[in-house]
């Protein structure tokens, strides 16, 4: 096969990403919701989380790792506060339900907090800010994940990526998005560039013996043996803020783990063939209990816009906002239809022969067309 991309439109791929879910056992509903996350992960440029982690997935299900059926069991519910205890459930419709209840809870109290645990890895973090951005609030969103981060200073594999995500609506199209890990990059790009056989810049990840590695394929290997460890936001050490990106991981570690008594860091299961266990933590902000939201969204796009007009930088002719390139990312996509790799087509293609799938699921051109 030949080395280009392949575009596949959205709708497609969101069709063949629920079907998949449902051979694997999921309700057709929780399917949907699961698919929806991947693909619009694709569309905003994050292919590190979009249908290259369906296979991820899949057989999380087949082997019993994740439990198909989405349990959502309320522990605690305390006027804006609740604790929902996951099951192992798929943490995608896991999110969408605590955020809408979030909403809610924001709705009547002005501020809505729901803490999961026992989920399940659950995709994007801002796909659930958007929830909340969407009903007219601010959103926040985070999770932790199995140890792949070392502490500044350290060696060894802590905390997780532990993103966090933070969304506001604006007078503008585009909201505000910040969805980032607190690792310096996420595992799941590393992934995709080990699949694809590129380098990555030193800086990145770290080994045992304190070196800093270029080897894409070498240091995804590394990953599950605990040989190697991602660094924090800021690199290595403290000159460039690495103890920032420590700091702001151990914040997010203590959100989805101590509110909900859920396992933490290197007391999560290990390795892929064991339930996840991690944690989120979603938080919406009714801005109708602060201010009228025409205002609100007066003053944050005054923010960005102010901010996007800024003096330049000397070779530079723009600067972006959190969320702006995504968007303008995603107006593309659902035009010109999902860039997918060689190699990642053919492992779908794999995936659609196991799941029983016929062969007209991903009928797909080479770049520039679509289906």
């Amino acid at each position: 096969m030949p080395s280009e991309s392949y575009h596949i439109p959205a709708e497609r791929l969101r069709r063949f990403a629920t079907e998949v879910f449902v051979r694997a056992g999921m309700a057709r509903a929780d399917a949907e919701i699961s698919a929806d996350v991947l693909v619009a992960a694709d569309l905003r440029g994050i292919e590190s989380h979009g249908v290259s982690r369906l296979r991820m997935y899949y057989d999380g299900l087949k082997s019993g790792r994740h439990n198909p059926q989405t349990y959502f069991e309320i522990i605690s519910d305390k006027d804006s506060a609740v604790v929902v205890d996951a099951h192992e459930s798929m943490g995608h419709p896991v999110g969408v339900r605590a955020m809408r209840l979030a909403i809610d809870k924001a709705r009547q109290y002005g501020t809505g907090a729901v803490a999961v645990r026992n989920s399940s890895h659950f995709g994007i973090a801002g796909y659930y800010t958007l929830l909340a951005v969407q009903a007219g609030m601010i959103g926040l969103s985070f999770t932790n994940a199995r140890p792949s981060v070392a502490p500044t200073f350290g060696v060894r594999p802590m905390l997780g990526t532990n993103p966090i995500a933070f969304g506001v609506p604006t007078d503008e199209e585009c909201p505000f998005l910040f969805d980032a890990a607190t690792s310096i990059i996420q595992r799941g790009k590393i992934e995709v560039m080990a699949r694809e056989g590129k380098p990555m810049p030193p800086g990145w990840v770290i080994s045992r013996d304190g070196e800093l590695l270029t080897d894409a394929r070498r240091a995804d290997a590394g990953f599950a043996t605990g040989e190697n460890a991602l660094l924090p936001l800021g690199g290595a050490g403290e000159l460039m803020g690495g103890h920032k990106g420590f700091g702001l991981s151990v914040m997010v570690e203590l959100l989805c783990t101590a509110l909900q008594d859920n396992a933490y860091m290197g007391h999560l299961p290990p390795g892929k063939g064991l339930p996840a266990q991690v944690g989120h933590f979603f938080m919406a902000i009714d801005i109708e209990h602060f201010i009228p939201l025409e205002r609100f969204k007066a003053i944050s796009g005054g923010i960005v816009r102010e901010l996007r007009a800024a003096e330049k930088a000397p070779g530079q002719n723009r600067i972006y906002t959190a969320g702006e390139k995504e968007f303008e990312l995603e107006k593309c996509h659902l035009q010109s239809g999902i860039p997918i790799s060689a190699n990642l087509l053919n492992e779908l293609k794999v995936l659609q022969v196991e799941a029983g799938l016929g062969d007209d699921w991903l009928v797909y051109h080479q770049t520039g067309e679509v289906v």
